[in-house]
């Protein structure tokens, strides 16, 4: 570097140090919701520094010389986190089974064009008010880490990621058989694990990859993780700091992943009662990836005929009926649930951010009470990612991620879908205001 880029940098440098701290913001609602309580407070005022929150009250006192946002009648709430995203994989839905195969889908896009389509995704995540999330897999070899940075370092704009890296699988992946040569795809997307000491090996691996969880298919269809297996996951994990989420569809695997003390069971389409008890005593949470009944409505659209398409569209239902009885056994039981979307299929007229908004009124349909399911999309979804010092409620001292929707979500989920406003570490996303609610001038 010459001498006279070195005395350029010393200068930017000084006067960036001596900038002035940005004068504070005051963000008004008529009403909101902080992520634990079930009483929405009113003429709601968050003040933020920089890139947190300051102070939150009713009718709270605005520092002189603050900059004033007054959203109206709109309810405030904490970003919302999905925990179970998969913003690098997008199948289409609409062109048959041949387009849903995931081994397709691997085979003909690289990881860099997987990542730079989820920054697509994740910007279309982020305006619908997610503000985090929990990318688990299939996201190729680290792009999930690529994009998590991207976007940290503002690259991009996209929701703060909680990387896993590949998932941790038994042979075969999430694929079906693959035959010689073919099997080389399997590593793009997942790593291979037979036995305690490659389970140990395999956590390590990821860890210097860039996790900041770890993910497990605890079964696959071919083979199902060991106890034993899954015990050395969760103890090299927990060493490092890093939870585990356990994909689970049998109930062998949902056994062996909670008697291993994972931090999460993915989907459990089939829960045995005799696990609840241990997940709750436990603090096992379980992210339930059911898609509400509307979306039945789209089954079959593609069908030959009338009755296969009613055929499709009954077995989905049935499917949903089911999700929903689990769901209120866990709760029941006194399970804890984080959302999760798993949305991994284009949805033909809607961005990614509308369709995984959409999932959250299955938990709605289940019989959850509009709090049960907003505490589910923040506070207790900041806990299992082990983020709750920073984000997930809104209270001095987080992360100012801030997000505004027409009408009350706390009376009907469903106005979690009217986003007015989204604000990330204090950077203005989404403002969807009309004139008359547009930033006043400082306080006087």
């Amino acid at each position: 570097m010459c001498s006279t880029a070195l005395l350029l940098w010393g200068l930017m440098s000084a006067r960036a140090s001596h900038a002035a701290e940005p004068s504070p913001l005051a963000v008004r609602a008529a009403r909101l919701f902080d992520g634990r309580s079930a009483k929405p407070l009113t003429d709601a005022v968050v003040l933020v520094q920089g890139n947190r929150i300051q102070a939150v009250g009713s009718g709270l006192s605005i520092p002189k010389g603050a900059r004033v946002l007054d959203l109206g009648d709109v309810t405030l709430l904490p970003g919302l986190i999905d925990t179970h995203s998969h913003l690098l994989t997008n199948l289409d839905a609409g062109k048959g089974g041949e387009a849903l195969s995931l081994e397709l889908y691997v085979a003909r896009r690289s990881t860099a064009e997987r990542a730079l389509l989820g920054a697509k995704l994740g910007r279309e995540v982020l305006e619908s008010g997610i503000t985090t999330v929990r990318d688990l897999g299939n996201s190729g070899v680290n792009g999930d880490v690529a994009l998590r940075d991207a976007i940290q370092r503002g690259w991009v704009v996209g929701p703060r990621i909680s990387a896993c890296t590949r998932a941790l699988a038994p042979h075969g992946g999430q694929f079906g058989r693959m035959q010689g040569q073919a099997q080389g795809l399997i590593e793009q997307e997942y790593v291979t694990v037979s036995g305690v000491e490659e389970a140990r090996r395999a956590v390590r691996q990821a860890v210097y990859d860039g996790a900041d969880c770890i993910k497990v298919i605890a079964d696959n269809g071919h083979n199902v993780f060991s106890v034993e297996e899954l015990k050395v996951i969760v103890e090299e994990a927990h060493r490092r700091n890093r939870p585990v989420a356990a994909h689970t569809t049998q109930d062998e695997s949902i056994r062996a992943a909670v008697e291993a003390g994972v931090d999460s069971i993915e989907h459990a389409y089939s829960l045995p009662d005799e696990v609840l008890a241990p997940m709750a005593r436990k603090r096992i949470f379980l992210v339930p990836t059911d898609g509400p009944l509307e979306e039945c409505e789209a089954f079959g659209a593609d069908a030959r005929d009338e009755e296969t398409r009613l055929a499709m569209k009954a077995r989905c239902q049935r499917f949903v009926t089911k999700g929903h009885e689990r769901l209120r056994r866990a709760v029941a039981a006194g399970v804890r649930v984080a959302a999760g979307s798993d949305v991994y299929v284009e949805m033909p007229g809607r961005t990614r951010g509308e369709a995984t908004i959409r999932y959250l009124s299955a938990y709605a349909e289940a019989g959850l009470s509009p709090v049960e399911v907003l505490r589910a999309a923040t506070a207790n979804a900041a806990e299992l990612l082990r983020m709750q010092d920073r984000i997930g409620a809104l209270e001095a001292g987080k992360l100012a991620d801030l997000v505004a929707v027409k009408g009350n979500p706390l009376k009907d989920i469903a106005a979690l879908r009217q986003v007015r406003f989204v604000m990330k570490e204090g950077q203005v996303v989404v403002d969807a205001r009309d004139a008359e609610g547009r930033a006043q001038a400082p306080a006087p």
